[in-house]
């Protein structure tokens, strides 16, 4: 999928390719989730189609109705059974995300499966929230209530009433405002919510709980009195905690897809958590990587000057994962500058392998080293294609999911990042790693490879002894960081630039527990290390950056 068209594609820890969507599920909920748990229209019409082929619908035509649409219904119900949150027994309560707009094609054959699930689960089964925008005009400030009302109305047409409204809007929506959505849209008052621009975040489930948005939907499903009332201590002390962050911590993200901040969400919101620990105001500066390349200061010298200002002004560099040659020479460089001037430095997935190549060509003489990627022909490839790959057919073909890395010692920095263990689990995405036969090469050179797989041919984690923090993993550490637990790599590149990492590494401990509303202090363990408490949502870009 193309990053540009869905933002960053979410690997779960079965392997599951999904959309960035069930990566805030997780995070947000610290949940584990399957691909079971991501329903695309692919998905179902492939299984009907299998159904037929067996012989299951005995000669039957199939059609959308009832057979896509019964596909559908049995998806979810199969899906809601299976826990999430690592407690045994069903869940008591399914979320559905149906997404898109009301009225597209894509969605047409859900909404008719939603409308007879709703009817055959009967009230107190199903409760459907319809999220809605309100504009606010702004010649004059007012909000309007025009396409909400267009929408529930075609809701409606197709078979599916609105029990509550979550509208969307930059302002708090006025008392009229909402009397004019209960009469129109046919919901009661008190189950209209409105869901404005906050400071961060995290003050969204304030919102949501100060509206008692909480108590209109256990009302529909039937659930009062079993319930507890929300402990939102945390939140609280999280939302005052990213308000009051002032001390930046500047980030160089040097990568492939700078124009749209979605695909590289996950490592954004990583990103987001380590600073928070750090007591540290993120600021991002988006580096094109083909911009820190010679052929642009041929063709656009402004840009190239601007990318190297950028580069050079950081706290900390990161070379995030991504596919093709595009940029791959500028991310080189990046690597290189941040080794040479003992910047923090952290290479996720083709990041790591870049800083292979780099080593490869300044520090082992290799000028032509490269990776078959990019250069098949390449006399001294020191990353090359996974054995088991298949080169004939691209989706699902990668090592994906989670996979098992081993520490070769405990004297490196990663390995006490998280907590001198001897192995971890994360997840991975890729077709590429390095090349075992130049490790003892690269070993030589003073090159360390401090994480490898069970074979021990696979390199997963690699490290520069004696630069201050110099990181490249084969995995994706981004997918597993929660606000309160920081992935340790994250952490160690922000405290890195923060000047803050022999405190992490000795004491295993950054700045002081965050205090709780009620007075209580709450530590959240990252193997040993523990972290102050708290989460930002607002990332602050500046130069070329975007901000979101």
């Amino acid at each position: 999928m193309s990053p540009f068209e869905h933002g960053e594609v979410y690997v779960l820890d079965d392997g599951g390719e999904v959309d960035l969507d069930l990566g805030n599920y997780e995070r947000f909920l610290d949940i584990k989730l399957t691909r079971d748990n991501n329903i695309t229209t692919g998905k179902v019409y492939q299984s009907v189609i299998d159904k037929e082929r067996r012989g299951d619908y005995l000669g039957k035509t199939v059609q959308v109705v009832p057979h896509i649409s019964d596909a559908i219904q049995d998806w979810i119900e199969r899906a809601a059974a299976v826990p999430v949150d690592g407690k045994d027994g069903p869940p008591d309560v399914c979320v559905i995300e149906l997404g898109g707009t009301i009225g597209d094609i894509e969605s047409m054959p859900f909404i008719e499966a939603l409308g007879q699930f709703s009817l055959r689960v009967g009230a107190g089964n199903f409760c459907l929230i319809h999220v809605s925008l309100v504009p606010v005009l702004s010649v004059v400030g007012e909000q309007k209530t025009k396409p909400t009302q267009h929408s529930v109305r075609g809701l409606r047409s197709l078979g599916l009433a609105p029990n509550i409204l979550a509208c969307r809007s930059t302002t708090e929506l006025d008392e009229n405002v909402k009397e004019k959505l209960s009469r129109f849209c046919h919901v009661q008052i008190e189950n209209i919510i409105t869901l404005y621009d906050v400071s961060n975040i995290w003050r969204v489930p304030l919102l949501l709980k100060e509206q008692k948005a909480h108590e209109a939907i256990l009302k529909v499903l039937n659930l009062n009195g079993k319930t507890r009332e929300p402990a939102l201590g945390e939140w609280t002390s999280r939302a005052d905690l990213c308000d009051r962050l002032v001390e930046p911590i500047r980030v160089a993200m040097v990568g492939k897809y700078t124009g749209l901040s979605d695909s590289y969400l996950s490592v954004l919101k990583a990103l987001l958590h380590a600073s928070v620990a750090c007591h540290r105001k993120l600021c991002i500066d988006w580096v094109p990587a083909s911009d820190l390349e010679d052929t642009t200061m041929e063709e656009n010298p402004e840009s190239y000057k601007n990318a190297w200002k950028l580069l050079k002004g950081a706290d900390a560099i990161l070379v995030p994962g991504g596919f093709g040659d595009r940029g791959v020479e500028g991310k080189i460089l990046a690597a290189k500058y941040a080794r040479e001037n003992r910047i923090p430095y952290l290479g996720i997935c083709l990041g790591m392998q870049i800083a292979v190549i780099e080593f490869a060509r300044s520090v082992l003489g290799l000028h032509d080293a490269n990776s078959t990627e990019f250069d098949p022909n390449t006399r001294n490839p020191c990353v090359i294609f996974m054995p088991e790959g298949s080169k004939t057919h691209m989706g699902g073909t990668m090592r994906l999911g989670s996979r098992r890395t081993y520490f070769q010692g405990t004297s490196s920095k990663s390995s006490k990042l998280y907590g001198s263990r001897s192995f971890i689990d994360e997840r991975h995405r890729h077709r590429y790693e390095v090349n075992p036969d130049m490790v003892e090469q690269f070993e030589d050179s003073g090159f360390s490879f401090t994480g490898k797989d069970e074979s021990g041919r696979r390199m997963e984690i690699i490290e520069l002894p004696n630069h201050p923090y110099f990181v490249g993993v084969q995995f994706h550490p981004e997918f597993k960081s929660r606000p309160g637990r920081p992935s340790a790599l994250f952490l160690g590149l922000v405290a890195a630039g923060s000047g803050q990492l022999d405190a992490v590494l000795k004491k295993g401990t950054v700045k002081s527990p965050c205090r709780m509303s009620n007075g209580s202090s709450h530590l959240y363990d990252n193997a040993t290390t523990t972290l102050a408490n708290g989460a930002l949502s607002g990332i602050y870009c500046n130069g070329n950056g975007l901000h979101v």
